[in-house]
């Protein structure tokens, strides 16, 4: 708890000086001006407190796990950013460093080989948080390894990583470069043994990663995953559907460019299907409409794909059914952890 004040205490020093370090304005300023100082502030505001709650959320990873597991966080290098103000300028095309949080199971410290999960945490711009944290414990009690790659845009790392969100595209890539790295740099990872899952836009992510390269991955879930981003501005409202046309996104409305929605939409990959894969859905969702997971699974069935799936009826939680700390959340758990089983082998597997 002292280091949590000790943040926050120098939060509000940073924030005093910068204030005082301001010089005051010559003339009064416009209405305009006033509103547009106003955004800034409100918006530095908000990235100050994302990154004051990750720092939180970090040390919290160490007092929740760390009596299971060594955890570190590391950082790798991806693509450059999808937009670039200045091509010319200095660094303008220097990768995008992706922060992920790495765990290795104690238990375990003596196997020479152990399974790889690749774990992509939900939200457009979300992050692993450790809400997450009683499922990495399951499964680092099972003897996997985790990596997982808080991909661009992800909150808690300023302004300028949060606005390189590249919504199904580079952070597609960003995932992919993390599995990557594991393999290449943690000693008791099994190449031949790896596997991705991730929940909603997680799940996406998981999706188009194993569509996309295929001998990466010897298996996949993916749990409410968004599937279909043209359906899904189909039934949310404007507000939703105007960040999809911003440059920091996908840069147009569907309607100018319908193909770049298609080649970013999982349901439209549907063809490209190869590594064993479970999805899970849920008719009550309130936030991927059961539809968008429908409209997949009815694709992979047309393009004659060997998968597996369940659709929950009603499932209590929606959105979050099986990340809860419920019976039915855990039992649905235990239904992923044995399919993960047969093909990754974790030396501890659920029965």
């Amino acid at each position: 708890m002292r280091n949590v004040y000790t943040i926050f205490f120098l939060f509000l020093i940073h924030c005093t000086a910068y204030a005082q370090s301001t010089p005051p304005a010559t003339a009064p300023a416009s209405p305009a001006d006033l509103a547009e100082r106003v955004r800034v502030l409100e918006e530095n505001l908000r990235f100050a407190n994302q990154g004051v709650t990750k720092i939180i959320d970090d040390l919290l990873w160490y007092q929740k796990l760390g009596d299971v597991a060594v955890i570190d966080k590391i950082r790798y290098g991806s693509k450059p950013p999808h937009v670039i103000k200045n091509p010319t300028g200095q660094g303008a095309s220097n990768p995008v460093v992706i922060p992920a949080y790495t765990f290795t199971p104690k238990k375990f410290a003596s196997a020479k080989k152990l399974p790889l999960l690749v774990f992509v945490h939900d939200g457009i711009h979300g992050d692993f948080s450790t809400l997450y944290a009683h499922v990495v414990r399951e499964l680092l009690d099972q003897g996997y390894l985790i990596i997982a790659p808080e991909y661009r845009g992800s909150a808690g790392y300023g302004g300028e990583f949060y606005r390189q969100i590249d919504y199904g595209d580079y952070e597609n890539d960003d995932v992919l470069a993390g599995k990557r790295w594991a393999v290449e740099n943690m000693a008791q990872v099994d190449p031949d043994r790896v596997g991705i899952i991730g929940w909603s836009h997680g799940g996406m992510i998981s999706l188009m990663n194993i569509f996309d390269h295929p001998d990466d991955y010897k298996v996949a879930y993916a749990g409410v995953p968004v599937t279909d981003i043209i359906a899904r501005l189909g039934y949310k409202p404007q507000s939703y559907r105007t960040i999809f046309s911003e440059a920091t996104h996908i840069g147009k409305d569907p309607s100018d460019n319908v193909a770049e929605y298609r080649r970013r939409s999982p349901v439209w990959n549907a063809q490209k299907l190869k590594t064993p894969l479970l999805i899970h859905t849920n008719t009550n969702d309130e936030d991927v409409n059961v539809l968008e997971v429908e409209s997949l699974i009815n694709a992979l069935k047309a393009h004659d794909k060997k998968f597996e799936y369940k659709i929950y009826q009603d499932a209590p939680g929606g959105h979050s059914f099986n990340r809860l700390d419920t019976r039915l959340a855990h039992d649905s758990r235990e239904e992923i952890y044995r399919f993960l089983a047969r093909y990754l082998t974790p030396p501890a597997a659920v029965r």
